[in-house]
């Protein structure tokens, strides 16, 4: 079997995240390829396909929201992720058993709780109009109220096929964001047959090569190992003796192929989607980035590994965005982290008098 490095690894996945080089496709494409984004706030996705698309708007994202052909969703790990309508409606079925796998994690908080009628009462009570989640848990409340408020919502979100009502807020949804029913808002139905051995290779397309177990941490479904097996896939080891998994038509770089610098948002895909992440980010800089309470911070890479973190702020007309390195920044670095940096705030900031760029630490 043939043995693949760690660093060709590297490339191959950041080729099929597109961040190797900046393509001029369309937002919508690109969503498909990465087989959906992760979107736990409505700014991510954005920032995501900026670094990703050459040319990139907003504008053009919030047309496709617009459009009904991108929809913000819980869907793989049971999180909520921006996802092509087609993609929803294919694989909303497939990923089923991990959201009610979910309910698990209400512990006490489940007593009383009655899935099947609770699913049936909020589905009835959606159909009328979108409606928040708090709106959702008060109406519920009140049919059932011996149950945890917070119990009857976590269901509802789980069990029932959603997808967040957009509004003319920038990056499209507000913070309190309604949902309705995906059928009615994408206008069709959802596929009911799972289609897990397809949703594998979707998988290794966007971020092979890759263990079963790496399918498993991306998408929350568990036991692919007979999946992989009843697939026809290239297969590799890696320098640890693991073996490794791909479609046969994945682009796999040269190791020594460039990668430029890159910013990544928060919740980046690229940083949750493998069992473990040295393709993408070291061990020791984890607890920089993965914090307690389970957000993943904005992070920037450097020779296609997570080099530091980023923020960006705008205060009395003035944009900055500070990256705090994880250790020595070579000079040709600081130029490339400046001038992507600034071009990454004229995106997020256009308004802004001036923009700047800054190292803290």
């Amino acid at each position: 079997m043939v043995v693949i490095s760690g660093r060709a690894v590297n490339r191959a996945t950041l080729a099929r995240q597109l961040l190797l080089e900046r393509e001029s496709v369309s937002a919508v494409d690109v969503v498909g390829r990465l087989v959906g984004m992760q979107g736990q706030e409505p700014k991510h996705p954005y920032v995501g396909l900026w670094s990703r698309i050459g040319g990139f708007e907003e504008a053009e994202l919030d047309r496709a929201v617009t459009d009904r052909e991108v929809v913000r969703a819980t869907m793989f790990r049971g999180t909520l992720h921006l996802v092509t309508s087609a993609d929803y409606l294919r694989f909303r079925t497939t990923v089923s058993p991990v959201l009610e796998a979910g309910l698990k994690v209400l512990g006490d908080r489940g007593t009383g709780l009655e899935p099947a009628k609770v699913v049936a009462a909020a589905k009835k009570l959606l159909a009328k109009e979108p409606l928040t989640f708090t709106e959702v848990r008060d109406a519920l409340q009140k049919q059932f109220p011996d149950v945890n408020e917070r119990a009857l919502g976590f269901c509802t979100r789980m069990l029932v096929p959603l997808v967040m009502y957009p509004t003319d807020a920038r990056w499209s949804w507000s913070a309190n964001a309604r949902f309705t029913p995906a059928e009615d808002w994408i206008g069709d139905k959802l596929h009911t047959p799972a289609e897990p051995q397809e949703l594998v290779t979707r998988y290794l397309a966007a971020f092979g090569p890759a263990t079963p177990a790496d399918f498993q941490t991306w998408s929350g479904l568990q036991k692919a190992k007979p999946l992989f097996d009843e697939l026809e896939l290239e297969t590799f080891t890696d320098e640890a003796g693991k073996t490794l998994y791909d479609v046969p038509d994945g682009p796999r770089p040269a190791p020594d192929t460039p990668a430029p610098v890159r910013f990544l948002p928060e919740f980046d895909n690229i940083l949750l989607s493998h069992a473990k992440r040295e393709r993408i980010i070291a061990d020791e800089h984890k607890p920089a980035v993965y914090t307690k309470n389970l957000r993943v911070k904005a992070t920037y890479t450097v020779d296609g590994l997570v080099a530091g973190l980023w923020t960006a702020e705008k205060k009395r007309g003035v944009a900055t965005l500070t990256v705090a390195p994880f250790g020595r920044t070579l000079k040709k670095t600081l130029t490339e982290l400046e001038r992507e940096g600034t071009a990454l705030l004229r995106f997020l900031e256009p308004d802004a008098k001036t923009h700047e760029v800054v190292t803290g630490s």
